[in-house]
């Protein structure tokens, strides 16, 4: 492997990492508010992207396509919290944790009727020539997927340290019973968190549609992946799942011009059972959760 396949790699790893990080994101941001993985994380994605294709084949222009992608998946999220996991919050975080499963296969059905097997896309948000880079080229859409990822992150760093409803959130995070006692409704805190999860999986898909395209069945292994980065950044940790994203894209990048392409998804969570045999908590640690 000379320099130039290395930097391509890498260039890849960067951006499959990115959508790996926004959806770890979106696992990170309701675990935090009620200690469940939702695992319909993955189909929420695969929403995001198939919608815009829906808004675009009916000839709504790419900026309108992504903010209505984004405005129908908040909605089916923040439906998903209050029909399938509010009502079971006195039941137990198992039980909420099989509705989310349950729902994950609801989704991926109903896409599956409404848009069918085939695999579809759409097109770039700024041109389709690639840019060269030290031997290696870029194609535009990575930058938008790069940029929105970091985009991102620095607005949830600021909302959660600067707003007030940011650290109302952070400290149902810690301590649900605390917070209430402070007058903090931990329902709304929920809410919100099951939202913008939903909001940041949406960008996720419709910005990494145009350059692999988007089927139904595309969110299952992109919410195993965006579960494996998370859980290897620190599950409960923003940072650290933003961190296992693109450390889980570039050894898949690499793997693939190391072993085969074959092997991309087996290498991907070796390298995550051997971190987590080593270092249980993850790379940068999960944040430790006390509830009452």
């Amino acid at each position: 492997m000379n320099f130039e396949q290395f930097l391509q790699y890498i260039f890849s790893g960067i951006t499959n990492g990115s959508i790996y990080a926004l959806t770890a994101l979106g696992f990170t941001l309701v675990f935090n508010a009620t200690q469940i993985i939702n695992f319909s994380q993955g189909q929420m994605v695969m929403l995001g992207g198939m919608t815009a294709i829906a808004f675009h084949g009916a000839g709504v222009p790419l900026w309108a396509c992504f903010l209505g992608a984004v405005i129908v998946v908040v909605v089916i999220s923040m439906g998903l919290e209050h029909v399938a996991v509010r009502p079971l919050l006195s039941k137990g975080v198992l039980a909420q944790i099989i509705a989310t499963v349950g729902a994950s296969f609801v989704f991926e059905t109903a896409a599956m009727i409404i848009w069918g097997r085939q695999a579809l896309a759409l097109p770039a948000f700024s041109g389709e020539r690639p840019i060269g880079v030290a031997g290696a080229t870029v194609v535009p859409q990575t930058l938008w997927v790069v940029g929105l990822t970091v985009v991102i992150v620095v607005a949830l760093q600021i909302f959660y340290r600067r707003s007030l409803f940011g650290k109302a959130v952070r400290a149902c995070a810690v301590n649900p019973s605390a917070a209430r006692l402070q007058g903090i409704s931990y329902r709304k805190v929920v809410l919100f968190s099951f939202a913008l999860s939903g909001a940041i999986s949406a960008a996720a898909g419709v910005m990494i549609t145009p350059i692999s395209f988007m089927s139904y069945s595309s969110g299952a292994l992109l919410g195993l992946k965006g579960f494996a980065a998370a859980t290897l950044g620190g599950l409960g940790n923003p940072v650290g799942a933003v961190a296992g994203g693109f450390v889980l894209g570039i050894v898949e990048a690499l793997g693939v011009g190391v072993v085969s392409a074959g092997y991309k998804d087996a290498i991907a969570f070796v390298i995550l059972l051997l971190v987590l045999f080593i270092r249980p908590v993850g790379l940068l640690g999960a944040r430790v959760v006390t509830r009452q």
